[in-house]
């Protein structure tokens, strides 16, 4: 295993400005490759998708690649990968779909762990349908949500379990394997956020054991745009409202409108970058990722520990367990000095790290963190330690 922050580092444009990104949870900067991608479509041309002109098969071929790449990513079946908008857009897209299966007297389980997008299209989904919202809660000292916090809430009438991957506030990883299964197991249906996950874990969906898994390719390197992953066979079982003309197939079905070709170039070009960033990694793009993943990890953590215990050595509050499963993520508050200020006096010194509730609107509520939220800190594949020291030395300046 092996993992070259300095290699790594030379490959995104952003960075010659000199400042330090700790901003990736609301998205990452692009590395070079993947501004290429998303201009090449640009460049030499494409057209609506067919089959006759260049233009056409270009735009085919495309929308073919990001699938495969997202597939090899997320360890799902390129026939059951959806492009959208956003994480947002798809998720109210598929609460209405999946709502119409629903009967007043039904119930759903969310979690107050998730960010709003997954959250917040289900409460509405089925207040239209008459269906009971019934919402586990995390732990506030640690920030983990029990399983059984969950699963204490499936009954004979529950259909769908939403629930995060990774808090994108406090980082902290549920047991989704044990959430997926308890709800399979009541006949219910599963659907995951993983735009907080995907970023710095291996992912395979059939391990996770989740009916639909969504992220954001702008939150691991790539553009924006949003993405799901679930078994064809499932998508088979869903309905959406679309056009009378759009095609009827596969997952297209749920795609409305023309895709953004040069996004999903951009996608594909994200995702052979993680893939390379284990040096040593050789077969299938799957095992690459695999492997890159695992380094990517293994760096990212050990700065985020060495974030962590500068902070806490500063005498500032962290929330959250740091000895928990996390993504690298820490949300901390500086005694007596309100979340923007410390979020200004960090950017004048050249660190991204912002404050907020990030549209993690439950979970802030819940830790009491008022309108102002805390500042949140990510580490990213391009982050190094000096990037982290930086940071430290600003709250050591702002504290004395």
């Amino acid at each position: 295993m092996s993992y070259d922050v300095a290699a790594v580092r030379k490959r995104f444009p952003a960075l010659a400005e000199g400042t330090a990104y700790f901003d990736g949870p609301g998205g990452t900067q692009v590395p070079d490759a993947v501004i290429e991608a998303i201009t090449a479509p640009l460049r030499d041309g494409v057209s609506n998708r067919a089959t006759v002109t260049a233009a056409e098969r270009r735009a085919e071929d495309v929308v073919h690649a990001a699938r495969s790449a997202m597939a090899d990513l997320l360890g799902a079946e390129p026939g059951g990968v959806v492009f959208g908008r956003s994480m947002t857009q798809l998720t109210y897209d598929f609460a209405r779909t999946i709502a119409k299966q629903w009967s007043p007297g039904d119930e759903i389980v969310l979690s107050s762990l998730d960010h709003d997008a997954n959250f917040r299209p289900w409460v509405q989904a089925a207040e239209s349908s008459g269906v009971r919202v019934r919402v586990a809660e995390f732990t506030v000292g640690t920030g983990v949500l029990p399983t059984e916090a969950v699963t204490g809430l499936l009954g004979p009438r529950t259909r769908l379990v939403a629930v995060t991957g990774a808090s994108n506030l406090l980082g902290s990883r549920p047991d989704i394997p044990a959430i997926t299964a308890a709800a399979r197991e009541s006949g219910a249906l599963s659907y995951v956020d993983g735009v907080h996950l995907t970023p710095h874990a291996r992912i395979d969906l059939r391990a996770l054991g989740a009916d639909f898994y969504a992220c954001s390719p702008y939150k691991f390197l790539g553009p924006h745009l949003g993405a799901l992953a679930a078994d064809p066979a499932l998508l088979e079982t869903l309905r959406p409202d679309k056009l009378l003309p759009a095609s009827d197939a596969v997952p297209e079905r749920f795609e409305f409108g023309t895709l953004p070709y040069e996004l999903l170039a951009g996608t594909t070009a994200a995702v052979d970058f993680l893939s390379g960033l284990d040096s040593t990694a050789t077969g299938e793009r799957r095992t690459r990722l695999l492997a890159s993943m695992t380094a990517l990890g293994a760096h990212e953590d050990a700065l985020a520990r060495r974030l962590e215990d500068g902070l806490r050595a500063q005498g500032v509050r962290c929330h959250g367990d740091p000895d928990r499963d996390r993504t690298p993520t820490v949300l901390f508050e500086v005694d007596g000095v309100p979340a923007e200020r410390v979020y200004t006096e960090l950017a004048g010194r050249g660190v991204n790290a912002p404050s907020g509730s990030f549209y993690a609107y439950e979970p802030a509520r819940r830790l009491g963190l008022g309108e102002q939220g805390a500042v949140r800190a990510g580490i990213a594949p391009y982050t190094d330690e000096s990037d982290v020291d930086r940071l430290l030395d600003g709250i050591a300046a702002l504290r004395s």
